[in-house]
């Protein structure tokens, strides 16, 4: 075996089509494109989600309906029995974030009343729900906005 004898093997390498090269070639005028349309032009048939064919699309058709509130992505929710897992008397946002109640996305929090509250605590710039309020109320502590 010499360096100018190596060959790659049969059928491992094949001519590029030429398209658009002459009637000859078997691919020109159209080049295998067909006639017309958006699959025959340059950027080969990018059509935008949703557009059908002009048309009026789905998302024009139907009505708008509902709220989709920016902040809610940013509120975390913490169910009130969680706060048995938070260290010491005092509730706060930066406590929530250490016993990892809340993500470190979330920017405020709010507690929604869901199970029982055992022990006395004090809620310190944490929003509550109506029952959750009454549920620390209850168990002897208290809120301060």
């Amino acid at each position: 075996m010499r360096l100018n004898t190596l060959k790659p093997a049969e059928g491992a390498r094949q001519e590029r089509t030429r398209v658009g090269r002459g009637i000859g070639s078997g691919l020109g005028k159209t080049a295998g494109r067909g006639h017309k349309g958006s699959f025959a032009r340059a950027g080969k048939g990018k059509i935008k989600a949703g557009f059908e064919g002009g048309q009026t699309p789905m998302q024009r058709r139907l009505p708008k309906i509902g709220f989709r509130s920016v902040t809610a992505k940013d509120t975390a929710e913490v169910l009130l029995y969680k706060l048995a897992l938070v260290e010491g008397d005092t509730v706060d946002f930066a406590a929530l974030k250490a016993a990892k109640l809340v993500p470190s996305t979330a920017k405020r929090a709010k507690i929604v009343k869901k199970g029982e509250l055992s022990r006395k605590l004090v809620i310190k710039g944490v929003q509550l729900t109506a029952g959750a309020k009454a549920a620390v109320e209850a168990a002897g502590g208290s809120i301060e906005e």
